[in-house]
């Protein structure tokens, strides 16, 4: 993150902007919105600016900028096409520890203005920290179509019954929880009907029947998916948003779990070889505990939770407890990596079977069904396999199948490191090695890795 996104409070506070043209027009309009008291320095204004002069809603100063006009100022803007002034400027505010923003030159301002949503009371503000401003305002352009104006009668009547909720609930959660039930039910839809009278009705009626009370909790098992966040499920999305707690896998990346809900609680429970955070047991042991506090319990696995990702372990034993689940399937690692590789796993020309197994070495031995693995016109997706590369190859090869058949192993795949190996059942574990590959990585077997290069459409940043 860039620039930290705040909301200032600038009402009756006094605001400068240097410039005296279109774009200081703007500006003044934005800062008058919020409430500020506007001065502008400039030799000359333009006609917008002068309308505001002459209805005495800012003040000028016909002259250059020099640093005395920063006198008891709280914010100011830059917005002359002179860098030279642009720069004195930001250069005098910053030895004053005054925020200075300067137009289309990020590197002089300590903060940047943002394409604005204005649903006030609720504020939507967009930014691309000064590299894109073209995208910012189509990102709020888009915003604009989605938001309906009435969200601001929501925001507005929920702040009037603020302290009246706050009053009934003492726990924060439970707080928390009725905010969020309301807000996605029918009072919402009545506001957005025009009913405001009746949906403020609805809100002290439903408080009223409320319980001071903590709920019994409920674990949300979802499916992160291989690794790119566009391939998360709607409703993968919506608990992520609601969960009090999340307790997440190494398989789960960074940007995944930058969309959890910023004040969850995080724990993390990764598995690495010979080095377990949290054993399995205690894994489910915390999920119980979690739940039987209260919380809501958001458990985040990569993949799909429900093949080679323990899911059925762990929903076993809350079910022994009686806590409530939900399970949110998610896209697993073979379906996603292949199709970002440009692999297809079944081809009628290539292969009218697929099989998914774990190549995860235990005491240096990988205990498969050979003999069904090696079989013609069949993909072999192989989960967990890059330590015990070299033995998968050769037992394949020992069981029937060609040294000539088409292998591939792929890093990280659906994200933006996403590397791509291939060769032979002979030739990839040599090759595999010379790449210097890191877990996690998918191994595909068979002969539609052949149509890798024909199909690849995924092109990662390098």
């Amino acid at each position: 993150m860039d620039f930290l996104p705040i909301f200032l409070n600038i009402k009756d506070k006094a605001c400068l902007i240097v410039g005296g043209g279109e774009v200081a027009a703007r500006k003044a309009m934005l800062l008058l919105q919020a409430g500020a008291q506007v001065s502008v320095v400039a030799p000359e204004l333009n006609r917008a600016l002068n309308k505001y002069v002459a209805s005495s809603k800012i003040s000028h100063n016909a002259e250059c900028f020099q640093p005395g006009h920063l006198h008891n100022i709280a914010l100011v803007i830059a917005a002359t096409n002179d860098r030279i002034i642009n720069q004195q400027v930001s250069e005098a505010a910053q030895q004053r520890q005054i925020p200075v923003n300067v137009v289309d030159s990020p590197e002089l301002c300590t903060f940047i203005m943002p394409s604005i949503v204005d649903r006030s009371p609720l504020i939507i503000a967009v930014s691309s920290g000064g590299q894109s401003p073209v995208l910012a305002r189509l990102l709020r352009a888009q915003l604009e179509t989605i938001i309906p104006v009435a969200y601001a009668r929501i925001a507005t009547i929920a702040g009037k019954f603020r302290q009246h909720v706050k009053q009934h609930f003492t726990h924060t959660e439970k707080r928390r929880i009725f905010w969020e039930k309301i807000l996605q039910g029918p009072f919402t839809e009545m506001v957005l009907a025009g009913k405001d009278k009746t949906a403020q009705d609805y809100l002290l009626q439903s408080l009223q029947q409320e319980k001071d009370e903590l709920l019994q909790g409920e674990v949300y098992l979802v499916g992160a998916g291989p690794g790119d966040p566009d391939l998360l499920t709607f409703r993968a999305m919506r608990l992520m948003q609601q969960a009090d707690v999340v307790v997440y896998d190494r398989l789960v990346s960074t940007a995944i779990l930058s969309m959890v809900r910023r004040d969850a609680t995080r724990i993390y429970a990764g598995k690495e070889r010979n080095c377990h955070t949290l054993e399995q047991e205690s894994i489910n042991q915390l999920l119980v505990r979690l739940a039987q506090e209260g919380k809501r319990v958001l458990r985040l696995k990569g993949g799909d939770p429900f093949i080679f990702g323990r899911g059925g372990e762990e929903i076993e034993t809350l079910a022994e407890h009686h806590i409530p689940f939900q399970v949110v399937p998610g896209i697993t690692a073979a379906s996603g990596v292949a199709a970002y590789s440009g692999i297809p796993l079944t081809h009628r020309d290539y292969a009218q079977s697929c099989i998914f197994v774990t190549g995860h070495l235990k005491n240096n031995t990988i205990d498969l069904d050979w003999q069904h693995l090696a079989r013609p016109n069949q993909t072999i997706v192989i989960y967990m396999g890059l330590l015990g590369l070299p033995v998968l190859c050769q037992q394949l090869i020992v069981h029937g199948l060609p040294i000539s058949t088409p292998t591939a192993i792929i890093q990280q795949g659906t994200t933006q490191k996403q590397k791509i190996v291939t060769g032979t059942l002979q030739t990839l574990p040599n090759l595999a090695a010379a790449a210097n590959l890191t877990p996690p990585t998918l191994i595909i077997v068979g002969e539609v890795v052949k149509l890798h290069k024909k199909l690849a459409w995924f092109e990662p940043v390098s």
